[in-house]
């Protein structure tokens, strides 16, 4: 049954209502038409809950722009949306594409800062999430008395004589729902062993995260990045007003798994009345940065997930031990929900 409007309905009694469900839920495939965003594709979802957001196929599938019954929920950054044409891979130039947005995935091979490895050059958080889709499907439809939404595509990041890793990527949501599904399945079809570092970069920012907000989550370890985050380690979990001049602040957590292995980040405004809560599986992702900005402007909360506890890049990963690693033809999957909720 669909829950909306304060009750259950069968699919039988809520189609007498309506001339097609669009009218209540759904997804529209668009097309940038103005400045750097043009030509991307992006597809917009609404549940009927008030929950709507939008995924943007040709970066990565990746989610831009989230609300709630009108309320933003992520940080949109001062680049707005670029297509992936205008992306430059070196140094610190991803923070010219950078759009913030919801979920902005970093990797497959490499994130953190610019480092070299292996005699090649490596960009901050790496080339996925500004890699175009393809393969993009989108369907919305009745399975039983559910009226399900889901988005799916293919993202290949490969290099003549390198990498060669495939990201498939499948979002759902429901009628009625203030969820999203987020599930990946990460390939090397390559014939060699291949470094895989995954951070999933979720930027939260007003009015959900303001001085009001405080961050929930049961850790084993929380570590500071360097002497900037050792500043504010009795007080990671708390925010002030945007800031002039404030120099960001990196934690490393190590989170507890809860039933079934399942990690839980919660993020509550209680003057906003409204929450977020993040839960991934600690098995595949054990570790969770935490990216406090409280600069003007650049305001934003970024919740992520992660299966590597080393962020100074692929280099340092590789001469302290915890590379992950790709054996040929394996597939890793990382599932993570986005769930709104009432105070």
């Amino acid at each position: 049954m669909a829950f909306i409007y304060g009750r259950n309905w069968s699919r039988q009694e809520l189609t007498r209502y309506i001339g097609q469900m669009d009218q209540l839920a759904g997804i529209r495939l668009m097309e940038g038409a103005d400045g750097t965003e043009r030509g991307a594709r992006s597809l917009h979802v609404w549940t009927g809950s008030g929950l709507c957001f939008k995924v943007v196929a040709d970066r990565a599938l990746d989610i831009t722009a989230c609300h709630y019954k009108d309320v933003s929920l992520a940080w949109a950054s001062p680049v707005g949306e670029p297509h992936p044409a205008f992306f430059e891979a070196k140094g610190l130039e991803w923070l010219r594409t950078f759009p913030g947005g919801l979920l902005a995935t970093c990797g497959l091979d490499h994130y953190g800062p610019p480092c070299q490895d292996s005699g090649a050059d490596f960009g901050l958080h790496g080339r996925i999430g500004n890699l175009p889709a393809r393969c993009v499907n989108y369907q919305a439809g009745w399975v039983g008395n559910e009226y399900e939404m889901v988005i799916s595509g293919e993202v290949r990041q490969t290099k003549v004589f390198g990498e060669n890793l495939v990201m498939r990527r499948r979002l759902s949501t429901r009628l009625g729902s203030n969820r999203i599904l987020i599930e990946d399945a990460i390939t090397n079809e390559g014939f060699s062993l291949q470094p895989h570092m995954v951070l999933y970069h979720i930027n939260l920012g007003f009015p959900l995260v303001s001085e009001h907000t405080r961050l929930k989550v049961a850790t084993l370890q929380t570590l500071p990045r360097d002497a900037e985050a050792e500043k504010g380690l009795e007080s990671w979990n708390q925010f002030q007003p945007p800031t002039p001049d404030y120099r960001e602040q990196v934690f490393i957590h190590t989170p507890a798994a809860e039933a079934n292995d399942q990690a839980k980040v919660e993020v509550e405004n209680p003057s906003m009345s409204l929450g977020l809560r993040l839960t991934f599986d600690k098995t595949a992702l054990p570790y969770l940065v935490e990216w406090k900005m409280m600069g003007e402007g650049i305001y934003v909360l970024g919740i992520e997930p992660a299966n590597c506890p080393i962020i100074g890049g692929r280099a340092a990963a590789r001469e302290q031990g915890g590379l992950p690693q790709l054996a040929p033809g394996e597939t890793r999957h990382y599932c993570m929900e986005l769930e709104v909720y009432p105070l």
